[in-house]
């Protein structure tokens, strides 16, 4: 007598919606890289795939459970789907913790008060004297730098690590004097495909250059504290880069009497 084995039918569902879910998941990102899609259109569809993936975990685990009762087939369909649906839904697990343990901010600025203009065109953002000190007090680095170099040396400077980053620059207008002042203005892709905006101003005086730094997000989703440290990061390697500058200057004969 033959005895016949039947394949579970929420393991074949678990399998479909885990398969729907990751390529949704991913291909929307790299989309969004190439901005072949809105910013808006893609967290919709993320939203999408994260349901499709959470429905896939929920019905792997309903099969894991039923075939150990009944020994009907479906395991490795089960399995695939789990395998699945946990790849799609860990980005969105580490980005939610990251939202929530970073302090995020859509604009962040060396100097508040006078913040270099943007070329990108976005929304108006009121920021009180609250939020300015709980990003004061997140960045400690992200502060205005006074080096004692002239404006067109530290715009050459600032240009050259622009272009070690990949940023995309935008505007730039170089200083033409010592005392004179310029601008950079580029944009950044984050690996989610949303893009940022960083401006920095040049300006020179008496008692060297004065360094203005801002980075802002260009669309309303969480920065998850990217634009913070970028400032911070950017700032400490344009310190060490001066430091070496300034180590390597060569220095003038002392005149004898």
């Amino acid at each position: 007598m033959r005895i016949l084995i039947r394949t579970s039918k929420w393991a074949v569902w678990a399998r479909r919606f885990g398969a729907l879910a990751l390529p949704l998941a991913f291909l929307p990102v790299l989309l969004h890289r190439a901005h072949l899609i809105t910013s808006d259109n893609f967290v919709v569809v993320e939203m999408a795939a994260m349901a499709l993936a959470a429905i896939a975990v929920a019905a792997a685990i309903v099969a894991f459970a039923r075939l150990w009762v009944t020994g009907d087939r479906g395991w490795a369909r089960a399995g695939v789907a789990f395998f699945f649906g946990i790849l799609c839904l860990l980005p969105g697990a580490f980005f939610a913790w990251q939202a929530a343990s970073r302090p995020s901010s859509a604009d962040v600025s060396t100097d508040f008060g006078n913040p270099p203009p943007l070329v990108s065109f976005v929304e108006s953002r009121f920021m009180g004297p609250d939020e300015r000190a709980r990003i004061e007090a997140a960045y400690p680095n992200a502060r205005s730098r006074n080096y004692p170099i002239t404006a067109p040396q530290m715009f050459t400077l600032v240009e050259t690590l622009l272009d070690a980053r990949g940023w995309e620059i935008r505007a730039s207008r170089s200083p033409l004097s010592a005392l004179d002042a310029g601008q950079l203005n580029a944009v950044v892709t984050t690996l989610l495909g949303f893009r940022q905006e960083v401006a920095l101003r040049i300006a020179g005086g008496t008692d060297g250059t004065t360094i203005a730094m801002r980075s802002a997000s260009l669309s309303s989703f969480p920065d998850f504290g990217e634009n913070g440290e970028r400032v911070e990061s950017f700032l400490l390697e344009l310190d060490n880069q001066v430091t070496l500058l300034l180590r390597n200057a060569p220095t003038q004969p002392v005149a004898e009497d």
